[in-house]
């Protein structure tokens, strides 16, 4: 049975460190808060002080209860005064030798049967322990900033750790209301293993131009449903800080994907360390601020403004599936004449059956009224016959993702659209440019990948091939704004933005259950509750599909070739053996 711990010591009252103080003291333990700087322990007081303060302005807590709070803390400056503290957490800088030289001295302080933890985020929770006369009293407890405010706590055991220890200072997060997962000793532990790597693969998107970093931040948002996007979420943990945590996985892994991107440390000679510092990759009011300003990598807010746009009044549709009836309502609730094309009568009045119930149901919820649901289904015909085509300004494909199938279909656009018509594709994995070199007017085609369901999801990604012209990227652009879409402008490289940075995360979930480092149901926890993720990468697949998911993977590592990028061996073993997610009720997890 665990032990219950009453008197808790934390060195280090950074952002962190008084997060953490916070934590234990609104549980109803003692707290020793150690900070050797004195103007430091000044602000560790003044963390704890506005943090509480934000929640009695809230109503989260009251004066009084802020006051005995507070009056649980006992605030040093010398490590001498953890002597009779139950467990001590460290929650000093990233750096080994700091860490270990407190942990060294922790070690003759503290009773022979206190717990010491190190809330390190990727440095060896072994290195530090074996400073220590006995490192079996050593574990790691990662909580994640802001420690008040998320649920999620790693605790890390080393090879030497003793049971006992793990299961006190488990029991002791439980009681903290967090929920606490038990991993081993490697580098990242669970969330910043997976999290980081795509961060570091966003940096280098942004590094080579690929797209901008409002577009990149955008796309993740508006796309996956993140709460922020990666580049601004570096400023937020600092680049330094990023920096320190890529350059230990790498040293420990030694996976390329994990070498930090050569701006990062570029960035952080220079100072742009991120809002700590008023600039990173975006610019902030000023030191420590959340308020972006404008700086000369911000975008100008017409995207056509130096480049005249074409005329968009009629659009048709190709396909009849939930993508392409998705797209021809988007169209039609944003003002738009639709003509779409299906392969036979029973597929057209299909399409329309389930357009209407879809507006009927927006009508319900209040999302529409019946006037303009009315309208939209008015702007819409449907028709069997390509050749209905010819005088739409723009059409969008969405047939089945097979390069044939598209290739067949955009050399029968070309012969039957008119000239200066847009034939637009759809593909989430393709390339454009092989869709463009189907017709004579290779400058006239674009990507418009929509994402599903496409009434709800927001985000467009225009896709521009090495022949696109500038009007026509221009063109699309503002038409997904005219229909109330966020359009995101990039190359034609396999994954486009979205897809090329959420793939290889899910494939690193994978590999990480395929080597028994941690449970799927843990692995989506930590994404989850500690990245604030909304589903978890195995929760993710499954909905997917991991058919889908390894054909993507595969795209992505044939066009980079980067080793990282191979599809993990479970993901095809599962594909193998038929268990595709939840569309045939198994995949990482069993459906009813």
């Amino acid at each position: 049975m665990a032990r219950e711990l009453s008197t808790i010591g934390v060195v280090g009252l950074g952002t962190m460190g008084a997060g953490i103080v916070e934590v234990f003291a609104r549980n109803g333990l003692d707290v020793v808060a150690v900070e050797a700087d004195p103007a430091g322990l000044e602000r560790g007081k003044g963390h704890l002080e506005h943090s509480t303060g934000r929640a009695v302005a809230r109503g989260k807590l009251s004066e009084a209860e802020q006051a005995e709070l507070i009056g649980r803390v006992r605030f040093a400056s010398s490590l001498e005064d953890l002597a009779d503290c139950d467990l001590v957490v460290e929650a000093v800088p990233e750096q080994l030798n700091l860490k270990r030289e407190i942990f060294g001295k922790l070690d003759s302080i503290v009773r022979a049967d206190a717990i010491l933890a190190t809330n390190t985020s990727s440095l060896s929770v072994t290195e530090i322990s074996v400073a220590t006369h006995n490192p079996r009293r050593v574990v790691g407890l990662h909580f994640f900033n802001p420690a008040p405010v998320l649920k999620f706590v790693e605790v890390i055991r080393t090879v030497v750790t003793e049971d006992d220890v793990v299961d006190d200072v488990k029991a002791l997060a439980a009681r903290l209301g967090k929920m606490p997962v038990v991993v081993g000793d490697k580098a990242g532990f669970i969330a910043n293993a997976l999290l980081f790597g795509y961060l570091n693969h966003a940096v280098s998107m942004f590094e080579s131009r690929y797209a901008t970093r409002e577009d990149i931040d955008a796309a993740m948002q508006l796309g996956c449903g993140l709460p922020m996007g990666p580049l601004a979420l570096m400023d937020l943990i600092g680049l330094d800080t990023a920096y320190e945590i890529l350059d230990t996985m790498y040293k420990q892994g030694r996976d390329r994907l994990h070498a930090p991107s050569p701006i990062l440390k570029q960035m952080v000679t220079a100072g742009l360390k991120g809002r700590k510092s008023g600039q990173g990759f975006y610019k902030y009011a000023e030191a420590g601020s959340s308020a972006v300003v404008a700086d000369t990598l911000t975008p100008a807010d017409e995207p056509g403004e130096h480049v005249a746009v074409r005329s968009i009044a009629l659009v048709g549709v190709v396909g009849s599936g939930t993508m392409a009836t998705g797209i021809v309502e988007v169209l039609a609730k944003g003002g738009l004449d639709v003509v779409y094309v299906a392969r036979s009568a029973a597929k057209v009045d299909a399409v329309r059956t389930a357009l209407t119930k879809s507006l009927e149901k927006a009508v319900q919820r209040g999302k529409l009224d019946e006037a303009e649901r009315d309208a939209a289904l008015a702007r819409v015909r449907g028709t069997s016959r390509l050749e209905d085509l010819a005088a739409v300004d723009l059409v969008v494909e969405a047939v089945v993702e097979d390069l044939g199938v598209k290739q067949a279909l955009f050399e029968n656009l070309d012969e039957i659209c008119k000239p200066g018509a847009i034939l637009a594709t759809t593909t989430s994995s393709l390339p454009v440019v092989e869709c463009a070199a189907a017709t004579s007017r290779p400058g006239d085609v674009v990507g418009m990948h929509f994402f599903n369901p496409a009434p709800v999801m927001k985000l467009v990604e225009v896709v521009h091939t090495v022949s696109t012209a500038d009007d026509v990227v221009a063109t699309v652009t503002e038409l997904c704004r005219q229909i109330g879409k966020h359009p995101v402008s990039c190359g034609d490289r396999a994954g486009f933005i979205v897809n090329a940075l959420l793939f290889p995360y899910l494939n690193d979930a994978v590999k990480m259950l395929e080597a028994h480092y941690a449970s799927a149901d843990d692995i989506d926890t930590a994404m989850k509750t500690g990245c604030g993720y909304p589903m978890g990468p195995f929760e993710l697949l499954d909905v997917v599909g991991l058919d889908v998911s390894h054909t993507i993977q595969r795209e992505l590592y044939l066009e980079f070739r980067e080793r990282g990028f191979s599809p993990a061996p479970l993901l095809e073993q599962l594909v193998t053996a038929g268990y595709l997610g939840r569309k045939v009720g198994r995949g990482f997890r069993t459906y009813a």
